[in-house]
């Protein structure tokens, strides 16, 4: 038996904890599942979900999730030929069971690059690295009712736009008459090759990273050093301090989650860290990990002249999206991702839109309505999750028929104690203010405004209320909010977000334009040479 719990609608009610205990943990708001209880829990299971007021808990991953927010099936479908999907993944393994629902009855075939099914991400940073749940407990349920070709450990080298093939490393080309782009990203490393090659250096992004990672953590190392204190690095941290090792984060940004969430939260949260014992280096960078003469990591050089002894080290550096199997295609592909319309269909290196060849999840660049249309890249859970649905849903409709991919970001973290859940881009934002709780007490809302609408919500502890906010972000409802709670303190307006400024990522590749006459101009990448 295999649950996942969508926790971007998980508000914490706790009903799933109160009538399955033994698989269901809430700590404060935030919620701990085993993800493969056993058989004799099932009973358990089925009723925790049944109770669920906002349905979050699924024992079906190929069941509709938002049914209810979808119009009716349209009654022209292209439900035949060859759909290849490039990445089996969550975006990739949900599509696959998306185009079966929709009607699909052509040929499927699922390219994996991994050995094994796909699993849930989320859990390896949190529950697999405490010891709560086996590594092997992570895979998404039901998917081998998925009526597909599943090629695990296959590599793909080419994608032939013209011909319509992909081809994999092993020399094999598999045809396609649409195709569904959803490879996602992989760890940055330690660009020092020899360092990163350390006994002791990990990275967190695979099933194998984390079980690598937990087998570490629980040999005791005398310290760890976690390079980065983003999402990732400061989960790691949480746990680390949940296991009572003593850990060190060094961050190059002025404190944590500063990239994500700006400076005023930033604060927030560089506090956390402290107050549970964290060593924080920010406005630090590492220039060097230092190894003993049997390869094994003994520290790291900094920045500003100190030193740090660890026997871990965790790079939590950011991700790398994987496009470079692309770059030949003639799609306008790049470390920015591969960019789309809000139809999820891939766009070339002319700006012009395909109508075979789509996209999803960590590598799709594509324009949010909300925010002056600006290209984004989304690497959350819940986002993977609904461009799949939305790329599998016109890949088999008709053009009159396709939906736009407009949901609202949400992403969560669990790090300290603390349930942190965001709504919106909050760095798409000129000012924050606390509209309810209290950033001391580690309870509160903060509104984003940018030029008077509001923009996103950062909840601590109070997910209950980012529904609420949702809707004041998708109605561009005005800022600062001007409603009064219970809860909101006198004296707070709103101030400088503190976010960091928005960098294009253009990198690699520039566009050059050739040809004179209208048929035969035409844009093209010239990549920089590799270092």
């Amino acid at each position: 038996m295999k649950v996942v719990v969508d926790l971007t609608r998980c508000q914490g009610y706790g009903q799933c904890a109160f009538l399955a205990p033994d698989v269901f943990t809430m700590r404060q708001e935030a919620l701990l599942y085993d993800l493969e209880p056993g058989d004799e829990r099932r009973e358990q299971v089925l009723r925790a979900a049944a109770a669920c007021p906002v349905q979050a808990v699924h024992l079906d991953w190929t069941a509709t999730w938002h049914a209810a927010e979808q119009p009716a099936p349209p009654a022209r479908r292209n439900t035949d030929g060859r759909i290849v999907i490039v990445g089996a993944s969550l975006a990739g393994a949900r599509a696959a069971g998306v185009l079966r629902r929709e009607g699909f009855t052509g040929s499927l075939t699922v390219i994996g690059g991994e050995s094994h099914e796909p699993y849930d991400r989320p859990p390896l940073s949190k529950q697999v690295l405490t010891g709560q749940v086996p590594h092997d407990h992570t895979m998404l349920p039901h998917l081998r009712e998925v009526d597909a070709e599943w090629l695990w450990g296959a590599q793909a080298t080419a994608l032939d736009v013209a011909g319509k093939r992909v081809r994999l490393a092993d020399g094999r080309e598999i045809g396609f008459d649409r195709v569904l782009l959803a490879t996602g990203t992989r760890a940055r490393p330690w660009p020092n090759e020899a360092e990163a090659a350390l006994e002791g250096v990990h990275t967190l992004r695979t099933l194998e990273d984390a079980a690598r990672l937990r087998q570490a953590l629980a040999a005791r190392p005398r310290r760890v050093l976690i390079l980065g204190a983003g999402f990732t690095g400061s989960e790691i941290a949480s746990v680390c301090r949940e296991l009572d090792l003593e850990v060190t984060v060094v961050e190059r940004g002025p404190a944590p989650l500063v990239s994500a969430l700006g400076g005023v939260i930033g604060d927030v949260a560089a506090q956390m860290h402290r107050e549970h014992g964290v060593d924080l280096r920010c406005d630090t960078t590492v220039t060097a990990l230092e190894g003993d003469a049997d390869g094994r990591l003994r520290g790291a050089r900094l920045s500003d002249g100190s030193t740090v002894e660890a026997e871990v080290a965790v790079v939590a550096l950011g991700s790398i999206r994987n496009v470079e199997w692309l770059r030949d295609s003639g799609l306008a592909a790049g470390v920015w991702g591969v960019a789309c319309d809000a139809g999820c269909r891939a766009v070339d290196t002319n700006g012009l839109v395909t109508d075979d060849v789509f996209v999803a999840g960590d590598i799709a660049r594509f324009p949010h309505p909300l925010y002056q249309y600006q290209f984004m890249t989304l690497e959350h859970w819940g986002n993977a999750v609904a461009q799949a649905e939305i790329a599998a849903h016109n890949m088999v409709s008709d053009q009159a028929h396709r939906w736009p991919h407009l949901s609202v970001p949400v992403f969560w973290s669990s790090q300290f104690g603390v349930n942190i859940k965001s709504v919106g881009v909050p760095t798409f934002a000129d000012e924050v203010v606390i509209t309810q709780g209290s950033t001391a007490e580690r309870r509160f809302v903060a509104v984003y405004g940018y030029r008077g609408r509001v923009t996103a919500a950062v909840t601590f502890d109070q997910g209950l209320w980012l529904e609420f906010y949702q809707r004041l972000i998708e109605r561009a409802a005005p800022f600062p909010p001007e409603f009064r709670h219970v809860d909101r303190r006198a004296g707070v307006g709103p101030v400088p977000a503190r976010v960091p400024e928005r960098l294009v990522a253009t990198a690699g590749a520039t566009v050059v334009v050739t040809g004179h006459d209208p048929a035969e101009r035409r844009a093209s990448l010239l990549h920089a040479p590799q270092s």
